[in-house]
Parts: structure tokens; sequence; C-alpha cells
């Protein structure tokens, strides 16, 4: 739904996966076999990957400084046993978390939200506040203060529905 360009380093991960639902109209990419594939997910994965999608939704709603859309296993269960490894480059000395042994999409996950808090950017990774989109943006307003995916589509509607209800 957003032109905004996407999430900085892995957060473009997180934001992608949670864009995987389009809540307006119930579509979810993770149904195909395409959309699954570019998560490396089975259909096996797909009920784990659907509840870590949405609890990262319950997390980017509370960035924005909205409620939860729904009930969901707070994020920090779901990650709690995500495999990660500290990699040293011996180039350069530089560390970093990365996922440990296969790389499943938890610790992939768990490594771009470690990435993120270093580096300052995970507060900044949000879901829009209309309850018919949720859709995860990556605020890159000054004030760090957005609160739709759209200026254009959600924004627009949402200032179209106060001025419709001053009117009423």
């Amino acid at each position: 739904m957003s032109e905004r360009s996407p999430a900085p380093g892995g957060l473009d991960l997180v934001e992608t996966l949670v864009n995987t639902l389009d809540v307006e109209t119930g579509a979810d990419s993770l149904d195909t076999p395409e959309g699954r594939a570019r998560f490396g997910l089975t259909e096996g994965d797909v009920t784990g990957a659907r509840e870590l999608r949405e609890s990262l939704r319950a997390t980017l709603l509370a960035h924005a400084g909205h409620p939860p859309h729904r009930t969901v296993t707070p994020l920090g269960e779901l990650l709690a046993g995500a495999p990660l490894v500290v990699t040293v480059d011996a180039a350069d000395g530089s560390a970093a978390l990365a996922p440990a042994g296969d790389g499943s999409l938890a610790a992939r996950v768990a490594a771009a939200v470690a990435e993120a808090l270093v580096a300052g950017t995970w507060i900044r990774l949000k879901a829009c506040e209309a309850a018919d989109c949720h859709w995860a943006y990556y605020d890159r307003s000054p004030a760090g203060r957005g609160r739709w995916c759209s200026m254009q589509v959600c924004g627009a509607r949402a200032k179209m529905r106060r001025y419709r209800a001053k009117e009423a």
C-alpha cells in the first residue's frame, strides 16, 4: 500500500513479513508458494510465520503509540528461542549477531531486530494506525511521529472522516 522506500538494513525483512497480509482485502501472500519462497518457508512453516507476523504487527503498532490489533503471543517470547551467534569480521574486527544454524525465520528476524536496536532504527519501524490497513512502514519523519503508511491514502481517509464527522 505504501509509496515509502523500504526500511533500512535487516528491518526490510521485518517490514516485508508484516506486509505479507493485506488487512483490507485479506489477501495473504504466505498462501502462495512464491510468497513462502521469499522467506524460505514451507507450507508447514506458515502457521508459525503468521504468528510471528502478527506479533511483529502488534509491536509496530506499539511503536506508533497504538494498542495491539488483537491478542498475540508477545514478540519477546517468539524470539527468545531464536538461535543467534556473534560473528566477527577477520579483516576489520567488526562484530554482528547473525542467525545460527539453518537461519530460521525467527532467527533472521531476531538478528534484524538486534541490528536495528544497535543502529537506533527499531523504534522507527511502525504499523499504520488505520484499522483497515496496519501496513508496516519505516518512519523517516524528522520528529519520528508518522501515523500512516501513506499520507495520500490512509492519512487522507482519516482526515476526511474527521472532517465529515465535524460536518454532521
